[in-house]
């Protein structure tokens, strides 16, 4: 018969076993967590891009004198909110927005760029009054570029 010691619990080969399966599942998770990550910052510049032209639209067309277009997000956000709080402080998901208009006021730019390239991005983007969303793998993007399929 068996004697029992009255010890229980895992031993110490049991313990490193589990360590070394946790760890390689671990190695293999987080390298697609962190691109799932990169990839869903991606799609919300994007959609940015696409809130800030829609709203540069509506400034246009109601807001603006003489058909202007806004000169920064926060004006898109205090007149009537056109754009949320978020977005007019110009970072959101990891990428750094902007808005740039000519001193004629006739036309603007708008560029979502990562703020830390290649951990919180892998691709700047960039509109114009034409809405056509393009965008750079390597520098922010231009008029240039190509679109965003």
């Amino acid at each position: 018969m068996r004697q029992t010691t009255g010890q229980q619990g895992f031993s110490l080969i049991e313990l490193l076993i589990a360590v070394a399966i946790i760890g390689i599942i671990t190695s293999i998770a987080v390298p697609n967590l962190l691109a799932a990550r990169k990839s869903s910052n991606e799609a919300s510049a994007v959609s940015s891009i696409r809130t800030i032209t829609t709203g540069q639209t509506i400034y246009h067309q109601t807001v603006g004198q003489n058909r202007e277009y806004a000169t920064s997000l926060n004006t898109l956000y205090t007149n009537r909110q056109i754009v949320d709080a978020v977005l007019a402080s110009g970072v959101k998901s990891g990428y750094t927005l902007s808005v740039t208009v000519p001193a004629s006021l006739d036309s603007y730019t708008s560029n979502a760029n990562p703020v830390t390239f290649g951990t919180s991005g892998n691709r700047h983007f960039f509109a114009d009054t034409s809405g056509v969303i393009r965008y750079n793998l390597t520098a922010p993007a231009t008029l240039g570029d190509p679109p965003v399929q």
